[in-house]
């Protein structure tokens, strides 16, 4: 039987030496599983791979963290329209939780994006992800919007690459302040800054 998951929330700098090596533990082991390429961001005890949350969610249970979200606001543009979002990024769930509706107890996260004061929040996954984020939709607590690439510049700068990239992901927009009716029309996103 597995144990239950509580949540702490805590404002990045809140967050000890010990905290980032037990969350890049927790990344290697989750992002691993997709590709080495993933995992390789978190060596070294580092505990983001873009850009730097600025709140993080992260559950622990009996054998440590357990589940993980970042939020980071930040100024996007959807087509032609500048928008202040809280993007939420670093999803991970420990392989053994997948499953168990860990992603769901997320909920005490909404609070939080409230009190940001912001008009949305929104994610991006990989498409194989579809499903997962179906469910997590049902019932209009998130709405996935197709059709639209996110256009986002590279955490590091590397001399035989472009300095931005565009993806085709699977974007969700949570509404917080604002209705989904208000979400801007367009094709194409730009996060303006390396993805969370």
């Amino acid at each position: 039987m597995r144990s239950e998951v509580r949540w702490r929330l805590c404002w990045e700098n809140d967050l000890q030496l010990t905290d980032h090596a037990e969350l890049s533990d927790f990344f290697r082991e989750s992002y691993g599983r997709t590709g080495a390429f993933n995992a390789k961001p978190f060596e070294g005890g580092r505990s983001w791979a873009g850009a730097r949350p600025e709140f993080r969610a992260i559950g622990y249970d009996a054998q440590g963290v357990a589940a993980h979200v970042g939020i980071l606001r930040r100024f996007i543009k959807v087509g032609e329209a500048d928008l202040l979002v809280a993007e939420l990024g670093l999803y991970g769930v420990r392989p053994d939780l997948e499953r168990h509706g860990i992603g769901f107890s997320l909920s005490g996260v909404f609070p939080v994006l409230q009190q940001l004061r912001v008009p949305f929040a929104f994610g991006t996954v990989r498409h194989a992800m579809r499903n997962h984020m179906e469910r997590f939709c049902r019932g209009g607590v998130a709405t996935i919007v197709s059709g639209v690439r996110i256009r986002s510049t590279l955490a590091d700068i590397y001399l035989d690459l472009p300095p931005t990239r565009v993806e085709d992901v699977l974007l969700f927009v949570v509404p917080i302040g604002s209705s989904m009716d208000e979400w801007p029309s367009g094709t194409l996103i730009d996060r303006n800054g390396p993805e969370l």
